[in-house]
């Protein structure tokens, strides 16, 4: 290379640097250095892995003192979501109106820290202490590195879910004293399984009561149809008396019988008015299966079936109803239970009593009966699967869906698509003793002028056939067991249900004594008689 050619360059990369070019400047001189971007003067290497001890103890404090202090900005930007943190935040001041806060950490678990929250919650004069325990956790920031809170919204309290967020103000509804048909006051405490249907109760008819609305600190939920859950009450509302068609004796029956079994749900109604006497379940998760449930009702559906063969003249209660080993249904095979001896000459009343799968299978082929006829029954007749029922509360109404093919089989027997809840079934029930529909409720249509289901009923004949059929069944049937020592007029159904996956069948059961009608399941409770049975007679017993 020619000197010139040389200094020409080195000169151009003086005048680079003298002219401040910092960036250029740097990367030329590390390029002629063979310097690269690592070097000491580089940025500093994003940290990884768990924090550790001395950055969970920072960060928590950090985090807690910015809450504390009611620096909702601060707080969030400790978390590694601080668009979402900013706003609970903030609505812990100012919405929920909680002030004088004071939050006190508890010794780490790993990465996870409990607190408690203590504070005053003041609102339009009214003022309550309020106090609750709490957990945070330190992750490392994905980008950042740094330690921070993960942020979920149970962090500031631990009913928050996704989207709720706090607030204090006049409460969405006054307070209700429920009463059951007598007067009697029904309370959560003495009805636990009645908790989610007062609550529900309260917030469709708190202001047809004629209370007055209290103060307090609820969560309000993001979906903006769940009623807002309470937290703290800040003064009391005058509450409004609500009537409920509950007995509160046979309520108590319901709540204790439920309480043998995990799982299981029981719905008791009165067949001459459908007024619902009782309403118990005993779940982990708190759902009103009794109400709402969805599932395959087993061999009580048989009742629906068999009124459907009578009322179509496929055959009677003294007709034939045989009932062999297996019957073959568009390729698929139905069996009985095992050690269920056949019957070739049995009746409709023998296979009902005894539950014999394959006479009911035997007999939906026969015409005039078509892939529609269960569902015409079941809607026309019993009043279920319309989607009408105005019990009050939320309430499943029943599904039986024209289907063909095997499943069309199965639905006779209360399998494939079939799907019920034991409101359902009693219903059913109080139907086939009756020979009318009444649709079940809980408060009364007139105290908000709702239009109850309606729906044809059975003939008288039909209905006398269904009664006898049941209580050949209480009492020398599947059903004998469970319902021996009941005195008076009774009958009964049993059901187990099969469901993939489950080691167990669904027991179900129903029944009536009297002017009693109830109906019971239990998740993976096997046979009818085993589990839901005595449920029922329980529930019968009380209402005697």
């Amino acid at each position: 290379m020619r000197k010139g050619v040389k200094a020409a360059i080195v000169g151009s990369v003086f005048a680079v640097l003298v002219g401040g070019a910092g960036y250029g400047g740097y990367n030329i001189v590390n390029a002629l250095d063979g310097g690269g971007a690592g070097g000491a003067d580089g940025p500093a290497p994003v940290e990884t892995g768990p924090p550790s001890g001395a950055e969970v103890k920072e960060t928590t404090a950090k985090f807690l003192a910015a809450w504390e202090q009611g620096r909702a900005a601060q707080a969030a930007a400790y978390t590694n979501n601080a668009g979402e943190a900013e706003p609970l935040l903030t609505a812990f001041r100012t919405d929920a109106h909680i002030e004088d806060v004071r939050i006190t950490p508890g010794a780490a678990r790993g990465t996870t820290v409990p607190f408690t929250v203590r504070a005053t919650v003041a609102y339009e004069g009214s003022s309550e202490d309020l106090e609750y325990s709490g957990s945070l956790t330190v992750v490392r920031g994905l980008t950042t590195g740094r330690a921070l809170v993960d942020w979920q919204p149970s962090v500031v309290h631990p009913e928050l879910g996704e989207g709720d967020t706090l607030v204090t103000a006049e409460s969405a509804n006054p307070p209700i004293e429920a009463v059951d048909r007598d007067g009697t006051v029904l309370t959560k405490e003495e009805y636990p399984s009645l908790g989610p249907v007062l609550d529900a109760l309260r917030a469709k008819y708190g202001d047809k009561a004629g209370g007055t609305p209290g103060v307090e600190l609820v969560v309000r939920h993001a979906d903006g149809a769940t009623a807002d859950t309470p937290l703290l009450t800040l003064a009391e509302g005058t509450p409004g008396k609500l009537e409920t068609t509950i007995s509160a004796g046979v309520q108590a029956a319901a709540e204790q019988a439920v309480k043998r079994y995990a799982q299981s749900s029981v719905v008791a109604v009165k067949p001459s008015t459908g007024e619902v006497l009782a309403v118990a379940n005993h779940r982990a998760d708190g759902f009103n299966a009794a109400f709402e449930g969805r599932a395959a009702p087993g061999s009580t559906m048989k009742i629906i079936t068999a009124a459907m063969l009578i009322d179509n003249g496929v055959t009677s209660m003294n007709g034939p109803a045989p009932c062999p080993d297996s019957a073959v249904w568009q390729g698929q095979t139905f069996k009985n239970l095992t050690g269920m001896a056949p019957d070739e000459n049995a009746t409709l009343a023998d296979s009902f009593l005894r539950s014999c799968n394959t006479a009911f299978i035997k007999l939906v082929d026969e015409e005039p009966l078509t892939d529609a006829s269960l569902t015409a029954e079941a809607q026309e007749r019993f009043g279920l699967g319309r989607d009408d029922w105005k019990t009050g509360i939320v309430s499943f109404d029943g599904s039986v869906p024209a289907v063909a093919g095997p499943d069309r089989a199965a639905g006779a027997i209360g399998q494939g698509q079939v799907q019920m809840n034991p409101l359902n079934m009693a219903s059913v029930t109080a139907t086939a003793i009756t020979g009318a529909f009444r649709q079940p409720y809980l408060v009364s249509p007139g105290l908000d002028d709702r239009q109850l289901a309606t729906a044809e009923g059975l003939p008288a004949g039909t209905a006398a056939q269904l009664k006898q059929m049941m209580r050949l069944t209480a009492t020398r049937g599947t059903a004998a067991e469970a319902m021996a020592g009941l005195g008076g007029d009774i009958g009964a159904k049993t059901g187990s249900a099969e469901v993939d996956g489950n080691a167990r069948s669904n027991s179900w059961f129903t029944g009536f004594r009297g002017d009693l009608a109830a109906a019971a399941m239990t998740e993976e409770g096997g046979h009818g008689g085993d589990a839901a049975g005595p449920i029922v007679a329980a529930v019968l017993r009380a209402g005697g």
